[in-house]
């Protein structure tokens, strides 16, 4: 492990927290893997700018691909990497390239097309955007003209702004190639030279995984009754080397609890700022108020993470949270989250896709455990 990491080690009860929570947290992980819900998993707790635990379990690969997990593993983020992306437009906004209120159009003019003219970025960032199920073809994962032309043809579902439903990986798509016609550069290079490099995670935070460091990285798993095995795709270099932006970068747990760490104390990690106080305000209030989800469930989002708000189970984040607690679950496998009040952020990556209900109330229980470690 890397003795530089940005995040200085700090005993728990230094900082405010139980240590005995954290052995209650790893007990219950080693017994998920004992029960093969997933060969292995990291996990990483901070606290005002310090690490306070940080723990590697279990098996990157099975079968003819097992090898033991480290600090060193990456693992598939899966939809926590949406808080990234949607940050680097945060980063764009506030240097006045755009307004959230703009319709996509005015910066990706063909995005008009199929009746799509009038959609906001703000619509787009908070899954209202009306196009929950549109996808690009595997060959555009690394061809952003390609992907730009096929994001414009997307159709709609439904009014855009009429209804709230989770946008898997289409409306990040979309997202992308704003940051690209924003930027003038690509959107893997922007959130690495913006917001990975400032807060010095080059090493352990990957939006577009380099040739070099794809041996690092933990194979994902499918449960395909009565056994798990190896997902193809996500093991596939041109999925990693995408950096698929709703869904498919690649981190330890102490790079996402070091962003989250940033993001919780008004943009800054130590003496580096990747965006503004007033900004990550705007962002991470309640932007879909009186929103449903699909299931009837009241729904909590901001402009890319989604909050603990006064939901029971919260998405993850831990009833035990804040309702000002943001973050975001990545699919089937993975939990992020920060909260300001009380300067702690947590990562949970596995590398395992569970099915609902287990999933979800998994990463309530993890992250209940955290809250629950938390004293002042």
């Amino acid at each position: 492990m890397n003795d530089s990491f940005v995040l200085p080690i700090a005993d728990p009860e230094d900082c405010g927290m139980r240590s005995d929570q954290f052995d209650r947290l790893s007990a219950l992980i080693e017994s998920h893997i004992a029960e093969d819900k997933h060969p292995g998993a990291q996990v990483a707790v901070a606290r005002h700018g310090k690490l306070v635990y940080n723990q590697t379990f279990g098996y990157a690969g099975i079968g003819a691909r097992a090898r033991p997990a480290s600090d060193e593993t990456l693992w598939l983020l899966y939809s926590n990497t949406k808080v990234i992306t949607a940050c680097a437009l945060w980063i764009l906004a506030e240097r006045g390239k755009f307004s959230f209120a703009d319709p996509i159009a005015h910066h990706l003019p063909e995005f008009a097309k199929n009746g799509k003219g009038h959609i906001t970025i703000a619509q787009l960032l908070t899954h209202q955007g009306g196009f929950p199920n549109a996808i690009i073809d595997r060959a555009a994962w690394n061809d952003h003209a390609l992907m730009r032309s096929q994001v414009a043809n997307f159709s709609l579902e439904w009014t855009p702004g009429s209804r709230y439903e989770y946008h898997a990986t289409a409306a990040h798509w979309v997202a992308a190639m704003l940051i690209n016609a924003i930027s003038g550069e690509d959107y893997r290079h922007f959130i690495r030279n913006e917001i990975i490099e400032p807060l010095a995670l080059e090493k352990e935070l990957f939006v577009g995984l380099p040739n070099d460091e794809m041996t690092r990285a933990a194979d994902m798993h499918l449960v395909e009754l009565p056994a798990m095995v190896t997902d193809p795709i996500s093991t596939s270099a041109d999925f990693r080397s995408a950096g698929i932006p709703g869904g498919g970068g690649y981190g330890t747990a102490r790079a996402m609890a070091a962003f989250y760490q940033a993001l919780i104390h008004d943009g800054v990690l130590g003496e580096r700022r990747i965006v503004s106080p007033r900004m990550i305000a705007f962002a991470t209030k309640d932007w879909t108020p009186g929103k449903l989800d699909i299931d009837g469930s009241a729904v909590h989002f901001g402009l890319g993470p989604y909050l603990r708000g006064d939901v029971e189970i919260a998405n993850g984040l831990g009833g035990l949270g804040s309702p000002r607690t943001f973050g975001h679950g990545g699919a089937g496998s993975s939990v992020c989250w920060g909260d300001p009040d009380s300067g702690v952020s947590f990562a949970y990556v596995s590398n395992a896709r569970q099915i609902e209900p287990w999933n979800m109330w998994r990463r309530d229980l993890v992250s209940n455990i955290v809250h629950a470690a938390i004293l002042n």
